[in-house]
């Protein structure tokens, strides 16, 4: 059972019930109607990335379908919470590659989906024995990374909401869906 596909989606809900924000945040991402069953950091060795369209086209209502699911929320009016995934895709298709997911608070869209994006690309890096100053910013290591010859591309994508003014639950949500 290794996925052939996969696809990158993000949401976020509000409400003044917490289950039924995290309900909106998927329903947002457009990814409600499955039972989802998370799985650790692993991209399949030859899965590629599709479109959230594509990827939900071959999905029917109640499949159960597993994902790399970063989530957050709150009820503190004005407090920032971000959902980030983050990929690194090695250059030998026929080998494994890593996506991470980080969740945070205070972080606005690019901290917190860089930071995935470098989760990601370092766990891929360490695996193929690439060496790096782990103390460089990560805009540095991304060039040694990507001039190794080993990693061919690194993203992130990510949801980012300030809490509800009047204290209502919001949630976010970032996913790596598989298709199988």
């Amino acid at each position: 059972m290794v996925p052939k596909k996969c696809f990158l989606t993000k949401g976020f809900g509000v409400h003044k019930d917490r289950l039924a924000s995290f309900e909106l945040a998927l329903r947002e991402a457009q990814i409600e109607k499955y039972n989802l069953v998370t799985v650790s950091s692993i991209l399949p060795p030859n899965c590629k990335l599709v479109s959230r369209e594509e990827g939900i086209k071959q999905l029917p209502a109640g499949e159960i379908v597993y994902c790399v699911l970063a989530k957050n929320d709150t009820n503190e009016p004005h407090r920032l919470v971000s959902a980030a995934v983050g990929t690194a895709v090695p250059v030998n298709e026929n080998n494994y590659g890593y996506i991470s997911e980080h969740h945070t608070y205070g972080e606005d869209e690019v901290t917190a989906g860089e930071y995935a994006e470098d989760l990601a690309a370092t766990m891929l890096a360490t695996t193929l024995g690439i060496e790096f100053d782990a103390d460089c910013a990560w805009h540095e290591r991304e060039q040694v990374y990507k001039t190794s010859g080993h990693i061919i591309d690194t993203t992130h994508y990510c949801q980012t909401a300030y809490g509800d003014k009047e204290g209502k639950w919001t949630t976010v949500i970032a996913a790596m869906v598989f298709i199988e």
